[in-house]
């Protein structure tokens, strides 16, 4: 049947006690899906656990997959296979990047976006090389539980080493934070609206809505904002299509010279082969940067969009989850990291999941980006911890790349973080609010930025190379291959 054991234990054993880890980890940072699909999406709760469920099994494979990995990598090389582990971790992270449509959220460096000396690593390596450092510490405890001998103090001490040397350089990155002096200044604006999902498509709301946040334009104006953002689809209305109040905001960027960044959707019509053929569109989830002179100096679509909230996967096989299908725009993807002209400098927008990409943030940095912004719609997740998840993982991205990132979110949280990760701004959840803050455009590079997930890619090499390693090694006393 091929079972591989070792010590007693065998590979079906190692994958369900890593599925089980996978679940009860993905379960917990994943909770909020069940209320997302019920309150928005129509569906009941059974069928909502279901499809959370999911997903959440899904997800449980990668834990899974590392349990296997580690297994038949410690049945070849004894107990020096725990010292592959971080790089058995980080591979299965990096596939929860790419492998399907990716979903990449909570990666385990994440942890750390708070301990600001520790997450100044992130810089050269990335959110993956945290996570590599967390894998290796657990990995040293582990081997000191198991281990005999000298060994293991050796490792423990060497691992409290190599996390003592990190976080004083970060502190002392930290304390010279000579990205703060560098650059041309500009005072940015984040509007967070905090309109009820309920309330945003209602007809009978549309000019209140549209008012809000022209009101909250003003005000932001007022205290010397050049730069304001509004959150993603916040317009009650299509920006393109609706003259009158699309003209209302182009209108107040000419009155105030300002430049506006304004989150709404957009509709493209697809030329049909013949004239009486039925008339189609496709739907992009924008933003669209409003210049001084009113006019649009760019429009960004979003490239990757969110399952079960702008499309649904497999629908044939998810049949079940018919509300949803109805309730969710079938929106199109963009295909390109469009940046903003702000001011003479260039400026990214990321919107909403789209920053818990890396590759995607470094690529519109790589591009000319000086500014990183993202705009977002959360009232979907309630009061629940996904809020604060997605603003950790924003967070990071501008440590990874050495920018200002500002971030403003319909129902909160939004805000401004320092390219060290220091929280210069920060709003609480369902609460109107205008953040206006003194940012700078910086053009000086991360060593991440020019490496990119390196630490990443590495792990996976070697831990295929180990894997191919281990057809040449033999078993271990008393292990076998049934």
């Amino acid at each position: 049947m091929g079972i591989v054991r070792s010590s007693g234990i065998s590979t079906r054993q190692v994958f369900g006690a890593g599925l089980l880890t996978g679940a009860v980890y993905f379960a917990a940072t994943l909770y909020w899906l069940v209320e997302t699909m019920t309150a928005f999406g129509g569906l009941a709760t059974p069928l909502a656990v279901v499809a959370a469920g999911l997903l959440v099994a899904y997800l449980a494979l990668f834990p899974a997959a590392f349990a296997v990995i580690l297994a038949r990598l410690h049945r070849a090389f004894g107990l020096r296979a725990l010292f592959l582990a971080p790089s058995v971790w980080v591979t299965t992270e990096l596939g929860r990047q790419y492998l399907w449509d990716g979903f990449p959220w909570t990666l385990l460096g994440y942890s750390q976006v708070t301990a600001l000396p520790i997450a100044q690593i992130a810089s050269i390596t990335g959110v993956y090389g945290l996570s590599a450092l967390l894998a290796a510490t657990a990995t040293a405890a582990a081997f000191f539980v198991v281990a005999r001998g000298r060994a293991r103090f050796i490792v423990a001490a060497g691992t409290a080493v190599v996390v003592g040397i990190c976080a004083a350089w970060g502190a002392g990155r930290l304390r010279s934070s000579s990205l703060l002096t560098h650059g041309e200044p500009v005072r940015v604006a984040v509007l967070q609206g905090n309109v009820a999902q309920d309330e945003k498509w209602d007809p009978a709301l549309r000019d209140a809505i549209t008012d809000r946040y022209l009101a909250m334009t003003r005000q932001a104006l007022a205290q010397g904002a050049t730069f304001i953002m509004w959150p993603e689809s916040s317009t009650p209305f299509y920006f393109e299509e609706d003259i009158v109040r699309g003209s209302a905001v182009r209108r107040l960027a000419k009155e105030s010279e300002a430049t506006l960044l304004i989150g709404s959707d957009q509709i493209e019509p697809i030329a049909t082969a013949a004239p009486t053929d039925a008339v189609r569109s496709r739907y992009y989830n924008a933003a669209f940067l409003v210049q001084p002179d009113g006019t649009v100096g760019a429009i960004y679509r979003k490239m990757h969009l969110v399952p079960f909230g702008e499309y649904v996967p497999l629908k044939k096989l998810l049949f079940f989850v018919g509300p949803i299908v109805e309730a969710v725009s079938d929106f199109t993807a963009g295909r390109d990291p469009v940046l903003l002209p702000v001011g003479g400098h260039l400026a990214s927008t990321a919107i909403c999941y789209e920053v818990i990409y890396p590759n995607l943030i470094r690529r519109s940095v790589l591009d000319g980006s000086e500014l990183l912004t993202t705009i977002t719609n959360d009232g979907w997740y309630g009061r629940t911890s996904a809020a604060y998840q997605h603003w950790d993982q924003a967070s990071m991205r501008a440590v990874e790349q050495g920018r200002y990132l500002a971030r403003a979110a319909n129902t909160g949280i939004s805000g401004v973080v320092d390219p060290y990760g220091r929280v210069v701004a920060k709003t609480g959840l369902f609460e109107p609010a205008v953040v206006v803050q003194d940012v700078r455009f910086l053009k000086d590079r991360t060593i991440y930025n020019r490496l990119g997930d390196l630490v990443a890619w590495l792990s996976l090499l070697l831990t295929a190379a180990a894997l191919v390693g281990t057809r040449f090694r033999r078993s271990r006393p008393g292990a076998r291959v049934e």
